[in-house]
């Protein structure tokens, strides 16, 4: 399992890191991202752009208000 913290990138950089690295991930892996807030978004964007990505297997924790940690498998 990869984790990728992206909450001292600016904005408009994560979701390009995010897909790079999630790019990167051998089949079975899984990218936890660590986020300041819910990456819905995110998931929407990965459900309807990278056919690799596993939506069923997407889960989401809040740690803290600032702290949200999301499991992105690949198929």
């Amino acid at each position: 399992m990869r984790e990728l913290d992206v909450r001292e990138l600016p904005p408009a950089d994560r979701h390009d890191r995010i897909h790079d690295v999630f790019e990167s991930l051998e089949a079975g892996e899984t990218l936890v991202v660590v986020n300041d807030h819910d990456p819905k978004p995110l998931f929407y964007e990965m459900r309807e752009e990278v056919p690799a990505f596993d939506p069923e297997g997407y889960e989401v924790e809040e740690r803290a208000p600032d702290e949200f940690r999301a499991r992105f498998p690949k198929r």
